[in-house]
């Protein structure tokens, strides 16, 4: 094996195994690994047909003291069980979906990139319905999967900003949706906006789909912005709040939730509530928020039907700068892990 780690962007590279475990007749099976990377699946198969499937995202690290850390899994684990239990799946044990982490990243520990690369192994848990129906009805067999691979930062060289774009005609997820759990249709949905955005350059905000005022999710991740306002008339200080929507339609995110933690402990204020998309225009910072790129800073939002530009910061600002610096050092074990995020792997 020959890899490049330097080169690695957030592109699928080839793994030596792949672990699965099936559910049939009311129980799991043990997971195990395979270099067989294909599915036997029936074409009727309910995954298919009704889009019975759910998916996670998570990621190990080489510490730059040589152990590795499999971040917050066991959230990842319960987030999927929400998913699942969302669409009529039998949800993963706790302990099945650990043990396939642990066994991908035993096998694959090749893949495991070297500290100071900046790249990471990401897994990427799946669960489908492997029942063979045509009437609509959720199915009884599953099948779980983790494939290992790993990635490259998500900013190839420098940290930087990106420009949004709002988009009024595409609703990623309804209220009271699938949009609070991982499954692939709130993605396939949102094609239509996103893929046109990044023709651009540029990546797509979405509104909340009932009033199409409030600020949603940004593409694929959770939305943070940033408010400083002077406390009191002979003061200079800044009061900083975290700001992040509440919404019956977005994804509870793994790393918003970090990040909310870690602003609380740096003395901001963290507030989660409906937010207006002409608040904008009262931040000093925003970014997307997710798995994949920790935090994607926000330079301006777009709102053709409006003919309005936010600006917000050309340059990654400091606040959201500091809470990326900061998260990084707990996952590459640059800081103490104060809330047990990491679970560490001696190697």
């Amino acid at each position: 094996m020959n890899i490049d780690w330097s080169k690695l962007g957030f592109h699928y590279t080839e793994p030596d195994y792949i672990v699965r475990a099936a559910y049939h007749d009311g129980k799991w099976e043990e997971p195990y690994a395979t270099q067989d990377k294909f599915l036997h699946l029936h074409v009727s198969a309910t995954c298919l047909q009704y889009g019975q499937e759910a998916f996670e995202g998570l990621k190990a690290f080489r510490g730059v003291d040589g152990k590795i850390r499999i971040f917050r899994w066991r959230e990842n684990a319960k987030r999927m069980a929400k998913s699942a239990e969302g669409l009529y799946m039998a949800p993963v044990p706790e302990e099945i979906f650990g043990k396939a982490i642990h066994l991908a990243l035993e096998k694959n520990i090749d893949f495991l990139p070297p500290y100071g690369t900046g790249a990471t192994l990401y897994f990427r848990p799946l669960l489908i319905g492997t029942t063979p129906r045509l009437g609509v009805g959720p199915g009884r067999d599953f099948e779980f999967i983790v494939i290992p691979s790993p990635i490259g930062p998500y900013y190839p060289g420098k940290f930087h900003c990106t420009t949004f774009v709002v988009n009024r005609h595409v609703d990623r997820a309804a209220p009271f949706g699938t949009g609070t759990f991982k499954v692939g249709g709130n993605y396939a949905s949102s094609f239509r906006a996103t893929e046109p955005a990044h023709a651009q350059g540029m990546d797509c905000l979405f509104l909340d789909a009932r009033y199409h005022k409030y600020i949603d999710e940004c593409s694929a991740a959770n939305f943070i912005g940033i408010k400083e306002s002077t406390k009191g008339q002979s003061t200079k200080y800044n009061e900083i709040e975290y700001l992040t929507p509440r919404s019956s339609a977005i994804l509870p995110s793994i790393t918003n939730d970090s990040l909310m933690t870690l602003a609380r402990e740096q003395g901001y204020k963290v507030t989660r509530r409906h937010i207006r998309l002409e608040e904008l225009s009262e931040m000093s910072e925003a970014a997307a928020c997710g798995t994949a790129c920790v935090i994607s800073p926000i330079d301006k939002v777009i709102d053709p039907e409006k003919n309005k530009i936010y600006h917000l910061s050309d340059e990654p600002g400091p606040v959201l700068t500091g809470l990326y610096h900061a998260l990084r050092d707990i996952q590459f074990g640059r800081a103490e892990d104060k809330h047990h995020w990491c679970e560490v792997i001696e190697n």
